[in-house]
């Protein structure tokens, strides 16, 4: 296995430099950096456009490919979720992912800041650039649009067929233990003025600033806007929930077509526009790199979706509207962890090899193995973001088009990227997180659907899966004709 990417600093230093990782930095009260009021109104609008990716915008789309007797089922759990995963993240998951967790901090955060304790309207948090920063609520806020989406991105994996109640504890117990320990690992870091300070500081200074990260920032892994920690998590997460659920009542006998695929453009509409918030807000910043993050968030969905739409053409005779929208989410999950990284032609081709290859996994793959994935969240989310998030290993070479990754080791002041890059040790680190996001979620996701299965259950009886979850869970219809 690589070496440790905070020894490999350490050792670096004084002759080239070290890379920092452009991702999510800790946050303290620093001496005198500087606010700028645009950076803050790009960040309030990140926030509330990346709500609006998840509700209504997962929701209709989720919604509108079950059958109408479940359509209200669907709105209820995204709703739902939501709301819960909000409360815990101000109580407890800000805390866990974004500080220190003492002998823990490679996995995950302490509680130093349970219940917001020190966060105020005083309190700063660094971004990407020396001296420079954004109000630590609006990083509490950012990040918390991300834990809300990402456990309701599992649930189209096993839609019509867990009970609201089961889904509710499932989703308190996957966020502690599962979201927030990979945010932690893939997002926490010193930040750029720790890093800059460390460089001119004493060898107990830097020792302790470059140990201060989760593990994979440590080893030197790159994701710009949670390749891992958003879509491989949740696509994992919902596989294994589709294959210990079982199958649907009638799975491969009854048609299962979805009901309305109006609600689900307008569903994949509105998340095509709430992911430029998830996207360029993942910068903190309102500066060229969130200008790249927007084009290639035009890019390469718009190239999956016209890959998808091309290869369902070819194999299956015509294009479908269906097809189209899941080939540009398809391209929008791949480039989430490319988006700040990769050269707007990279993200193109991304977005072409995303396409391709999730239509086969949703299709021919998904029918030879059987596996009732009912909304294609693994196929979609989990195989996207393990395209993206290796393929961002190779697209962020310079000598490709890409952005490069950023030196903070250097003097305080604009931060540049490296002079040398290596692809191939890049895509290997990049394996290894990868690797790691699976197995993490993949054992502890299961353990959880059994532990709730055996406490409260986790699907209804046959009856009131067949009358549908509307009724069944909420005693009320999407739709009274």
């Amino acid at each position: 296995m690589k070496s440790n990417f905070a020894t490999r600093v350490l050792r670096a230093l004084g002759v080239a430099g070290a890379t920092a990782l452009l991702a999510a930095p800790a946050f303290a009260q620093a001496a005198g950096p500087t606010v700028n009021k645009g950076d803050s109104a790009f960040m309030f609008v990140s926030t509330v456009i990346v709500l609006l990716m998840t509700i209504p915008g997962l929701a209709l789309f989720y919604g509108g490919m079950v059958r109408t007797k479940n359509m209200l089922s669907m709105l209820m759990q995204v709703f739902a979720i939501v709301c819960v995963v909000a409360i815990i993240w101000v109580v407890y998951g800000y805390s866990m992912a974004f500080t220190s967790g003492g002998e823990f901090n490679s996995y995950v955060g302490g509680f130093s800041k349970l219940f917001l304790a020190g966060v105020d309207t005083t309190t700063l948090g660094g971004t990407f650039s020396h001296n420079t920063a954004i109000p630590e609520y609006a990083f509490v806020a950012f990040q918390m649009t991300f834990a809300c989406i990402t456990p309701a991105l599992i649930v189209g994996a096993f839609a019509e067929r867990m009970k609201f109640s089961a889904l509710l504890l499932f989703t308190v117990l996957w966020v502690t233990f599962v979201y927030f320990p990979i945010a932690h690992m893939v997002w926490y870091w010193a930040g750029p003025d720790a890093f800059s300070a460390a460089v001119a500081g004493d060898d107990a200074l830097k020792a302790s600033t470059f140990a201060d990260a989760g593990l994979l920032w440590s080893w030197g892994a790159i994701d710009f806007a949670g390749g891992t920690v958003v879509h491989i998590n949740a696509g994992i997460a919902g596989l294994v929930g589709a294959l210990i659920l079982g199958k649907r009542v009638g799975f491969g006998k009854e048609a299962m077509p979805p009901h309305s695929l109006t609600m689900t453009m307008i569903g994949t509409s509105l998340l095509w526009v709430g992911w430029f918030g998830f996207n360029c807000g993942s910068n903190l910043e309102a500066n060229a790199y969130a200008f790249l993050a927007m084009v290639n968030t035009f890019v390469a969905p718009a190239a999956a979706g016209l890959a998808w739409m091309l290869a369902e053409w070819l194999f299956k005779g015509k294009p479908s509207l269906l097809g189209l929208a899941s080939g540009v989410v398809a391209g929008l999950v791949a480039v989430t962890p490319a988006a700040g990284f990769s050269g707007p032609m990279g993200a193109i081709v991304l977005g072409v090899v995303a396409g391709v290859v999730c239509f086969l996994f949703c299709t021919g793959i998904k029918n030879a193995l059987g596996y009732d994935d009912s909304l294609d969240v693994f196929g979609v989310h989990a195989v996207g973001g393990i395209v993206g998030a290796l393929a961002t290993g190779i697209l962020v070479d310079p000598n490709l088009g890409g952005a490069g990754i950023l030196d903070y080791t250097q003097k305080a002041g604009e931060a540049v990227a490296l002079a040398s890059y290596n692809p191939i040790s890049q895509l290997i680190t990049q394996a290894w997180a990868v690797g790691l996001t699976i197995v993490w979620c993949a054992v502890i996701s299961a353990i959880l659907y059994k532990l709730v299965d055996f406490i409260i259950g986790l699907r209804p009886v046959e009856e009131k899966e067949r009358e549908g979850l509307d009724i069944s869970d909420h005693g009320e219809r999407a739709y009274n004709y």
